[in-house]
């Protein structure tokens, strides 16, 4: 799968502020209004008397509804319940002292804040004391006649309670959604991390099918030539020579093929079986069997690597041995056989490789779910034979 069709998130919308960001910011909004609202309002403000007491409470008051910027992580749940208490106190004692101003609003604040950040039970039992007390901290102030009035206004105060809590299902809501997208994003940064180490593994297995199969072959002419100018041979060792020559302009096409096979979508399996077989120098044929059908592209691609590894070990360590190549079409799998016949000529000086071959071919039927068998031929009329047999359940 190309990677530049993935999204993956990045710096750009990690600026964007978070929801949670944006409530903090109002609470700190919301506090700083409270606290000039109640300075120019509350009466009467002083340094003795009653005006000192206002004053105090005033203090305890916005204490307490500062506590809505502190995070919770710095508040543990016995000293904020506590708080909590000290705050509905210090709210009815300032509806009762002060003589007039919206001295009420820290109530209305604190019912909300109480909902907020409490267990439902506690938030409950709160809110309730809170109405109690401020509706009999108001009746206290009121005229005769008008106590029952507002000390019901007084119990009205609680009713907040359920605001709050409603807040605090939306904040885990939205705290829930930022959680999973966070999960989603480090999913699709793993899963991006993964495609590209694959793609790596496959572009390195890619790089070495093509120097092994190219290289073998041209080694071995080289040493050849060698041999042969060593022994006076000049002719053939210059045959020699022009065989490697040509299994160089081979190795280009092979290396075009190969950056080809890495950008097309697609490849026909067949025909580049028989274009592998003739620049390997094996023209037995290609023997198939069954319906041919299209494959997968990636099936495809890992099918000729194969092919091509096989009969890189067959020229390395079997020179002039026949080699068949066989694709069967059956129903649910695709089977390519290579088998090459024991060699003719000596191996190469260098024939025994370094073992990355057949780690290869593993690899890539294991990517593709199929199985792989590998080894001599133990009887009938290939007997000693090396064969590679992949199935592929496609």
């Amino acid at each position: 799968m190309p990677l530049r069709n993935r999204w993956i998130p990045g710096r750009a919308e990690e600026t964007e502020p978070r929801p949670t960001e944006r409530i903090r910011l109002a609470q700190w909004v919301w506090a700083v209004v409270l606290l000039v609202v109640e300075v120019l309002t509350l009466r009467p403000m002083g340094l003795s008397g009653r005006g000192l007491a206002v004053a105090l409470l005033l203090a305890v008051n916005f204490g307490v509804f500062a506590l809505r910027l502190v995070p919770r992580r710095f508040l543990p749940e016995r000293l904020l319940l506590l708080l909590m208490v000290v705050g509905v106190v210090a709210a009815a004692a300032l509806m009762a002292v002060a003589e007039s101003g919206t001295a009420s609003l820290f109530a209305f604040f604190l019912a909300a804040f109480i909902g907020y950040r409490l267990e439902a039970g506690q938030a409950t039992v709160l809110a309730v004391a809170l109405s109690l007390l401020s509706g009999v901290a108001l009746a206290s102030q009121a005229e005769p006649g008008q106590q029952g009035l507002l000390f019901t206004a007084g119990l009205s105060t609680g009713a907040l309670v359920l605001a709050g809590m409603s807040g605090r299902s939306r904040n885990q809501a939205v705290e829930a959604a930022i959680s999973a997208a966070e999960s989603a994003e480090r999913a699709a940064r793993a899963e991006a991390r993964t495609l590209v180490l694959t793609e790596r593994g496959r572009v390195a297995r890619d790089v070495h099918d093509v120097l092994a199969h190219s290289l073998a072959g041209i080694n071995m002419q080289l040493e050849l030539a060698d041999a042969l100018i060593e022994v006076g041979e000049t002719e053939k060792a210059r045959q020699a020579t022009a065989r490697a020559q040509s299994l160089v302009r081979e190795s280009l096409k092979q290396a075009q093929w190969t950056v080809r096979a890495l950008r097309e979508e697609a490849l026909p399996l067949l025909e580049s079986l028989t274009a592998l077989l003739e620049s390997s120098g094996h023209h037995e044929g290609l023997t198939v069997t069954g319906t041919v059908r299209e494959l997968p592209t990636r099936v495809t691609h890992d099918l000729l690597r194969i092919a091509q590894e096989a009969l890189t070990n067959a020229t390395r360590h079997a020179p002039g041995g026949r080699v068949r190549v066989a694709v069967a079409y059956d129903e649910g799998t695709t089977t390519l056989t290579i088998v090459n016949e024991p060699g003719t000529m000596p191996a190469s000086a260098t024939g025994t490789g370094s073992g990355m071959g057949l780690i290869g071919i593993r690899e890539r039927v294991a990517l593709m779910n199929g199985t792989v068998t590998t080894g001599l031929v133990p009887s009938g009329p290939r007997r000693g034979s090396w064969k590679v047999e992949v199935v592929i359940p496609v």
